[in-house]
């Protein structure tokens, strides 16, 4: 029993001894070069991010418009190139295709300074800028004045000359008609029959114009009656406005969407106060005939006006006369 026991138990030994011993693994040596990789990368990116700013600083003004129209009919939204926190708009449909001229003009995308030829360049655009734009204030002008003409004559024929004084400025044809004895009497924004008079009279040939109209109310700087049924000069210039207005749309047929009113109280005085015709002068109504022109042109017509009208003067009133002014109230409505 005891040499079975111990020849198994040789056995179980010689058994476990049988197994295949496990090999030994060698360790893998660290790769020391691995960050040559990522440098490699990120040379390759800088470099390509280098060659993007380059291609960027040089704009192709063509292929830029083409680019942001596209842009803007994808996205709907305009599209500006930024330079050193200033933007320059990129051209829509409402306006002129960007030019050289004017990248160069506004910023310099490269941060260089302007050469000779970009300064010539820029300063001939910019006599041809104004050379356009002259001529569109001349164009403008010459329209206002004909029809200043025009609304003149009508008047005349109308036995109401000197009804009404003619200015242009850069608002447009100003038609400057005295509240009273004209249009209104004192304190009230009911329409007189002269100045219904005068209105049919200009509303013919101001219907025949492409123009938008804003007639202005407007009053002098002297208070209304207390207790009276304006509460000031703002709602009593605002009224008469709108009287004059409403009289243009519904009795003359002028469209509603070619006009507007407003009233200025007495913030848009013709004379100061220091001038003894102020209190007739400064209280009308007037009729401005807007410029179609751009701003710019339009900043040109009171200069070509004063060349015009040089032995006149633009603060010249309907009547070219005051009476009346001594012995009365010291309000609004009590002056005649």
């Amino acid at each position: 029993m005891s040499k079975n026991a111990a020849k198994g138990g040789h056995g179980a030994h010689g058994g476990h001894g049988g197994r295949r011993a496990k090999k030994h693994e060698e360790e893998e040596h660290e790769n020391h070069e691995r960050w040559l990789v990522s440098y490699a990368d990120m040379l390759t990116l800088l470099f390509a991010l280098f060659v993007v700013l380059y291609s960027m600083s040089q704009v192709d003004i063509t292929k830029f418009t083409a680019f942001s129209e596209g842009l803007q009919e994808g996205f709907g939204t305009p599209v500006t190139i930024l330079n050193d926190g200033a933007a320059i708009d990129a051209p829509t449909d409402t306006n002129t295709p960007l030019m050289p001229v004017q990248v160069a003009e506004d910023a310099s995308i490269d941060g260089t300074a302007q050469t000779e030829a970009e300064k010539a360049a820029a300063e001939a655009a910019a006599a041809q800028e104004a050379k356009q734009t002259a001529a569109e204030a001349q164009a403008a002008y010459d329209q206002l004045a004909a029809a200043r003409e025009a609304l003149e004559a009508a008047l005349a024929g109308a036995g109401q000359s000197g009804a009404a004084q003619f200015v242009i400025d850069e608002r447009g044809l100003v038609v400057h008609v005295v509240s009273d004895p004209v249009l209104f009497a004192p304190e009230s924004a009911v329409l007189l029959p002269r100045g219904a008079t005068v209105l049919d009279a200009l509303a013919p040939t101001i219907a025949t114009l492409p123009n938008l109209l804003r007639v202005e109310g407007h009053a002098n700087s002297l208070p209304v009656t207390a207790g009276g049924p304006w509460p000031s000069n703002w709602e009593l210039s605002a009224i008469r406005a709108t009287t004059v207005l409403r009289h243009l749309s519904e009795s003359d047929g002028i469209p509603d969407d070619r006009m507007s009113a407003a009233g200025y109280g007495s913030t848009h005085p013709l004379v100061p106060d220091s001038d003894p015709s102020y209190v007739t002068v400064n209280r009308r109504v007037d009729v401005v005939v807007l410029s179609t022109a751009s701003a710019d042109a339009n900043a040109l017509l009171p200069g070509l006006e004063a060349a015009a009208q040089a032995d006149t003067t633009t603060t010249t009133t309907g009547t070219g006369t005051t009476t009346g002014t001594a012995g009365t109230t010291d309000s609004e409505g009590g002056h005649p």
